[in-house]
């Protein structure tokens, strides 16, 4: 019980930390220095969303990734070097592309206002605009973020939810970075874009408890389609999450956990919990009513979470690399 209590402690301290920070930052935070920075912004994204429309999920994940370590500080975009590992490097992060992306468009907003805006605050913009050229909501993205020295590939394990959370480990970690169980089941509704890899997934398939069996949370004929586009030792084979439109940002993630064919642990899961359960059918029989709503105002809560601000950090003048 007092462990109990010392946990709920912890993640009030964390949340409050966090919301502070977030407070620092603001929708126009460069009308002065970079006015132009969100336009310059929007129109590289819409070439290169244009050209390999793909790239937009993997894009939004990385923001995800970026937030849940160390928080929304571009981390995620810095190299290894000869004696560390930074985050992109460890295995979660493997599949994640897109980092050439982020740095054309930095390098573009460079030249317009040399080291004025962070790698931070372009990647928050970038998944925004990656998302809306995806049919998906609009967001302002309150901007001022601070770009992180540090960059640790075992911070990510740690930190990083993996698909195969139940729902009380979800809720926990989500709580630990000031994200409610709404942010949680909402957020997850980008899995509505993108692909998976095999290996994602794979124990579902074929030796989910170690004796040869399937997840029983997932749909039957769910299981016979996946298993003939999976081998049980697929590694490299990538799998639509929302089958159909998975180039196309809507509520079909949610039709599809309803019917028992979300292609994650962390997708079935939310049909366990009553409130992510009611959620995920609201929004499979209403069409998504709330869920672009929902999903622009915990995308700005989410991209609050442990900023830098001020004279935190840095501005730097080349993402993957520490000025």
């Amino acid at each position: 019980m007092a462990f109990t209590k010392h946990i709920v402690v912890i993640f009030v301290f964390l949340a409050i930390f966090n919301i502070c920070n977030g407070q620092s930052l603001k929708v126009g935070f460069y009308k002065k220095t970079c006015p132009s920075v969100e336009e310059i912004v929007r129109k590289e994204t819409t070439r290169i969303i244009s050209a390999a429309p793909t790239l937009a999920a993997p894009i939004l994940r990385m923001h995800f990734h970026d937030c849940f370590v160390r928080g929304c500080d571009g981390s995620i975009l810095l190299n290894s070097t000869s004696n560390n590992q930074a985050e992109k490097d460890s295995f979660p992060n493997l599949s994640l592309r897109g980092y050439g992306s982020i740095d054309r468009v930095k390098s573009i907003v460079e030249k317009q206002c040399p080291g004025v805006v962070s790698c931070a605050d372009i990647l928050a913009l970038v998944a925004r605009d990656a998302t809306l050229l995806l049919k998906g909501p609009f967001w302002k993205v309150p901007l001022g973020r601070r770009d992180g020295r540090v960059s640790n590939s075992t911070e990510v394990l740690i930190n990083l939810p993996p698909p195969f959370f139940n729902i009380t480990q979800l809720k926990a970690s989500f709580a630990s970075k000031g994200l409610n169980t709404k942010d949680l089941v909402v957020l997850s509704g980008s899995h509505t874009i993108g692909t998976s890899q095999c290996s994602s997934f794979s124990t579902r398939l074929y030796n989910f408890t170690g004796v040869g069996d399937t997840d029983p949370a997932l749909d039957s004929n769910y299981v016979a389609q996946l298993r003939r586009k999976c081998s049980p030792t697929d590694t490299t084979k990538l799998v639509e999450m929302d089958p159909g439109s998975f180039k196309t940002f809507d509520q079909g993630y949610y039709a599809q956990v309803a019917k028992r064919r979300g292609l994650f642990t962390s997708d079935s899961t939310l049909l366990s919990d009553p409130e992510t359960n009611a959620y995920v059918r609201l929004q499979a029989t209403s069409k998504g009513s709330t869920f672009f709503k929902d999903f622009a105002k915990s995308m700005v809560k989410m991209g609050k979470i442990d900023v830098l601000t001020g004279n935190q950090g840095e501005i730097r003048r080349t993402c993957a690399l520490v000025n």
